[in-house]
């Protein structure tokens, strides 16, 4: 069996690379894998048709420069699963890119299954955008339980198969051990700083945490910076991190990256899946994003985007858990503000660790393996569809 596998960014690399690991399970070894996908996919035994790199940008005015090298990208890529003729395509996340793929091949090859995980976030904006997906695609996985029914009524089989960062480990990172391997004192004061894992967030983001930073030094001057970072944009990361004014270590790999979220005190980060990561363990944190004015722009006046959170355990609760700072009141003093707040308030930390916690029991956050549920499903659809 060949799956055709297609992630666009790290958090959809980590995601792809679970569900390898799931098929792979699940057919003793027999499943084989093409596709594109990044470091981790290519762990899983994954020889990626070009960098996934290419495909890491977000934001109109961003991506606006690269069109004609993307589109070639789609064109390469639904020539390449017509050549091999792959037993069902699954794509994950990144619909900007993965959506013309599967509209191509739903155009070309109709008889292959069409599979996307991860649902885009109708419930919160842009509604209509579930129709529009019920007519390219075979199945829906969906991360969340209250999702499936946005879709299911547009006529689109969907199916929950619950959110990764159940199975991340994010919670069992080792705080002390991190503390011990890169020599800080046991009690001293730990800031974790993630700037983002694609190249349009960190060329925003960077210069704003770093503004930050050097506000906090007068209160802070004890201050250790822990930074994880990806791949993708490390080698930025490390340079930028050589001018902030505290001692900064920048790891990479998921055991690092846990072990340093376990270490730090409280986060600064860019909004996205992380935001989820930090709160499975309980990492008092501060979100952050800025899109282009352009961008933002259009996507207010022309999609609607309106949505009153952009973090998912704020939703749940309704209130700033996570305190957010974006697009216009994405700016370093009150960044640096509440960042501080949270440095100088032990009881204030505890407090929101414990709304985490009830925000991850509320959205269904179980125990079981989401990854090996997502492979059942790939694997019953495609044997459904054999079979009619």
């Amino acid at each position: 069996m060949l799956i055709y596998l297609i992630a666009g960014e790290p958090s959809g690399d980590m995601l792809g690379a679970r569900l390898m690991a799931g098929l792979t399970a699940r057919t003793e070894g027999t499943v084989r894998f093409a596709g594109i996908g990044g470091a981790t996919m290519k762990g899983q035994g994954l020889d990626s048709l070009f960098p996934m790199a290419e495909l890491t940008v977000m934001g109109i005015t961003e991506v606006l420069p690269r069109i004609p090298r993307i589109l070639r990208r789609v064109n390469q890529t639904v020539d390449d699963i017509g050549r091999l003729r792959p037993d069902a395509i699954v794509t994950i996340d990144s619909w900007g890119f993965t959506g013309r793929v599967q509209k191509a091949c739903r155009q070309r090859f109709p008889d292959i299954p069409r599979i996307h995980y991860v649902a885009p976030m109708v419930w919160a904006w842009k509604p209509k955008r579930a129709k529009k997906l019920a007519k390219v695609l075979d199945f829906l996985m969906t991360l969340l339980p209250f999702e499936p029914p946005y879709f299911e009524k547009e006529g689109l089989r969907a199916a929950c198969v619950g959110h990764p960062v159940v199975e991340s480990g994010a919670e069992k990172g080792d705080g002390a051990a991190f503390r011990a391997r890169h020599g800080i004192v046991a009690g001293a004061p730990v800031l974790a700083v993630l700037p983002g894992s694609r190249r349009s967030e960190t060329n925003v983001l960077l210069p704003i945490f770093a503004e930050v930073l050097n506000r906090l030094k007068d209160r802070h001057p004890d201050l250790t910076l822990v930074v994880p970072t990806v791949e993708t944009v490390a080698e930025r990361v490390r340079a930028a991190a050589r001018d902030w004014p505290f001692p900064a270590i920048v790891v990479e790999g998921m055991a690092e990256k846990y072990d340093c979220l376990a270490a730090a005190d409280a986060g600064l980060a860019a909004s996205g899946t992380v935001a989820l990561e930090l709160a499975l363990a309980g990492l008092p944190t501060v979100i952050c994003y800025r899109l282009s004015a352009t961008t933002a722009f259009i996507a207010r006046r022309f999609f609607g985007f309106k949505i009153k959170w952009a973090t998912l355990v704020n939703m749940v609760q309704d209130q700033a858990v996570m305190p957010e700072f974006l697009q216009e009141d994405c700016r370093a003093k009150p960044i640096a503000t509440a960042v501080d707040a949270l440095l100088s308030d032990p009881a204030d930390r505890l407090r929101r660790k414990a709304l985490m916690r009830q925000a991850m029991a509320r959205m269904g956050f179980g125990t079981d393996s989401p990854s090996d549920r997502a492979a059942a499903a790939v694997l019953d659809f495609i044997a459904e569809r054999k079979r009619t």
